[in-house]
């Protein structure tokens, strides 16, 4: 199962952005208004990712109600916790002192830099044969310079070596999904690469490696922050499919709100997984009235979320983020029992996604079994394609077929 908490080292002076980071810690610096590390969590929160820790020092008290307010502003239900380093005490130290508060299984982040990492195959090489560490790789046409990454097969069995400064080469790209219990060999003031990774790949330990060719940008120094402004916001301006859910992504039972009656539509796995292949974000939206009417509760319906999230990652896709409506005008709960622009055919979960996230309308579509999920789309300004059985993959190939 993927990590579902996420660490971020935020602790950093960033010294070399001089005048921007005097009274600000580098990970808030804002990218067109929004601080970077508000980018970072979106995108990681992609992957079913619902708890975040923040490791903080410097200024760590605008990194305390960043965190307080960062989960309203993203429209998303995510616990931040930060944890204060009491001296500077390196990114292996920082995470020692947090050690209590560390899950099973985690994955760790730079607070200032993005790279574009396929979570869940990341998170897939800890089942490898004593695996306690993997990590994302990117590849530079000069690398040589900088610390150099070998590898057999998927294992690391040389980490942080200089080589040939215009050599192609395999690098470090920050992004890793780790176990807590390898953190506690860790002095309380250490670097993670030089004393944890690197013995551990000498040792032919459980270290592994994931070649990633995504998008990749570090705000450290000012010509990369300021590049920062319009590269980030294009990177993550891309399209979406909007998918209904019941008589889409699962057979339509009548009122699904548990796992036990929950069956996925056939080739319902393969679609969401070949749209997040294209780069395209891929969200729910679904009335449940249901919930209105008392079948099952909001708590039941998140719990089938986090199933249906768990058998994707297993297919290799994931479902970027969703809205549910539990209103009904004849609800038997009074406090659903209303008329909502989000029950389709309203647009309202459409366009609330739209407003948190950077979606390029034009080019996005809705997929529902019903005329209630086309008028949607409509109001909302996407295109809407009714499904009326088959292979959903299928369907969605010919839809992207059509396109191209």
């Amino acid at each position: 199962m993927a990590p579902k908490q996420a660490v971020i080292l935020c602790g950093g002076l960033g010294s070399r952005l001089g005048e921007l980071t005097r009274q600000t810690p580098k990970p808030l610096l804002p990218i067109q208004g929004r601080p970077f590390l508000e980018i970072l969590i979106q995108e990681i929160s992609r992957y079913g990712v619902t708890r975040f820790l923040l490791l903080a020092a410097f200024r760590s008290e605008l990194i305390e109600t960043f965190a307080r307010e960062v989960g309203a502003r993203l429209g998303r239900d995510i616990t931040v916790e930060v944890s204060i380093e009491p001296d500077r005490a390196g990114t292996g130290g920082a995470l020692v002192h947090a050690l209590p508060l560390l899950d099973e299984t985690f994955y760790l982040f730079n607070g200032d830099s993005l790279l574009d990492t396929p979570l869940d195959r990341l998170a897939g090489l800890l089942s490898r044969p004593g695996a306690g560490a993997a990590l994302a790789l990117r590849r530079l046409e000069a690398g040589g310079r900088y610390g150099v990454v070998e590898r057999d097969g998927e294992r690391i069995i040389s980490f942080g070596k200089k080589g040939d400064p215009e050599a192609p080469a395999w690098i470090n790209g920050g992004v890793y999904a780790l176990r807590r219990a390898l953190i506690a060999r860790l002095p309380s003031t250490s670097s993670i690469e030089d004393e944890l990774f690197a013995p551990l790949a000498e040792e032919g330990g459980g270290i592994y490696g994931l070649e990633t060719d995504g998008f990749f940008l570090d705000i450290g120094v000012p010509e990369d922050f300021a590049r920062a402004q319009t590269a980030i916001p294009a990177h993550q301006h891309r399209p979406a499919v909007f998918f209904d859910r019941d008589g889409v992504l699962n057979l339509d039972h009548g009122h699904v709100g548990t796992p036990d009656r929950f069956e996925w539509v056939e080739g319902a796995r393969e679609a969401v997984a070949a749209v997040n292949a294209r780069g395209w974000y891929a969200f729910i939206v679904t009335n449940q009235a249901g919930i209105g009417k008392g079948f099952y509760s909001i708590d039941d319906h998140h719990r089938l979320m986090r199933h249906m999230r768990d058998e994707l990652a297993a297919a290799g896709g994931h479902i970027d983020d969703q809205r549910f409506c539990p209103f009904h005008p004849e609800a038997t709960i009074e406090a659903y029992r209303q008329v909502s622009d989000w029950r389709k055919p309203g647009p309202g979960m459409l366009l609330d996604l739209m407003a948190h996230w950077p979606v390029d309308r034009a080019n996005s579509l809705m997929i529902g079994d019903n005329q209630t999920d086309i008028q949607a789309a409509e109001a909302a300004g996407v295109a809407g394609y009714l499904f009326t059985g088959g292979r959903l993959d299928q369907f969605l190939d010919a839809i992207f077929e059509r396109q191209n």
